[in-house]
């Protein structure tokens, strides 16, 4: 369903910030994967997923989902294939405009726009009943403007729109990070349920170790635009922290210094 194939991405080429971003990776997902990315800063993973998502060109190498390649392809026209939520709460949403009306931006995403009224009763009723998965009480304020609700139900409401025409592929950048851990933990939840609900293919960031190695079926650790380590299954399930450390200092040779990482452990 996504294969990366050696792709390479160096930003500022032969200049004083040259930075060699993506070194050669390869990486391969099979339908309903769930991979979490972890590494410190610099390592890759965020130009990683905007690679995919087609925000940066690659350099070489190519990129293919669901069988076409989308290498040449711009972000706009990839995004067929795509759900993408980001780390800030405020992004993916249309904040002045109500929760009903950004639900219905998101199911008309990719298809014909006709004159007719916007929103009709059904669709109502069916955005009620996508909101009560939420539980977060959002089904009784279909007409509050987004830009009103917290951190957390915003997040929430920006998933389920990533993910209501089903992608091919949902990208998750870092998306609790900006959350208290309470409300981390609920919107991760969450994101469990749609993504083995709707049996989505999907590449999670986080800085979160603990997260990484109990959500999803398989984790991959970068470093220096790298994939250095690369777990799955029940090897994946029996990981420790200290096992995974061990792992990406036998790998890449040196320590793990992410400060970031190294405290939400």
């Amino acid at each position: 369903m996504l294969d990366i194939i050696n792709v390479e991405k160096t930003f500022n080429p032969g200049t004083i910030n040259e930075k060699k971003a993506l070194c050669g990776i390869n990486l391969h997902l099979d339908e309903g994967d769930f991979v979490t990315v972890i590494g410190g800063n610099g390592a890759g993973k965020s130009t990683m997923l905007n690679m995919i998502a087609g925000v940066y060109p690659v350099d070489c190498g190519s990129i293919v989902i669901d069988g076409t390649d989308v290498t040449r392809l711009p972000e706009f026209k990839r995004a067929r294939y795509l759900g993408r939520v980001f780390q800030d709460p405020m992004t993916g949403t249309a904040p002045d405009m109500q929760i009903e009306e950004n639900l219905a931006l998101a199911a008309r995403r990719g298809k014909c726009r006709l004159l007719r009224p916007g929103i009709t009763a059904k669709e109502r009723k069916e955005y009620k009943e996508l909101l009560k998965v939420l539980d977060l009480g959002l089904e009784d304020r279909l007409t509050a403007k987004v830009g009103l609700l917290s951190g957390g139900q915003r997040q929430a409401l920006t998933l389920l729109m990533a993910t209501l025409s089903k992608p091919k592929l949902l990208l998750l950048d870092e998306h609790t990070a900006a959350l208290d851990p309470k409300t981390a933990k609920k919107v991760l939840d969450i994101t469990e349920e749609i993504v083995a609900k709707n049996n989505l293919m999907t590449v999670m960031i986080t800085h979160n170790m603990a997260d990484a190695i109990r959500v999803g079926n398989r984790l991959i650790m970068m470093h220096e635009g790298q994939i250095v380590v690369d777990v799955r299954g029940e090897e994946k399930k029996q990981l420790t922290i200290e096992q995974l450390l061990r792992m990406f200092e036998a790998s890449s040779g040196s320590q793990f210094t992410s400060d970031k990482v190294m405290l939400s452990k």
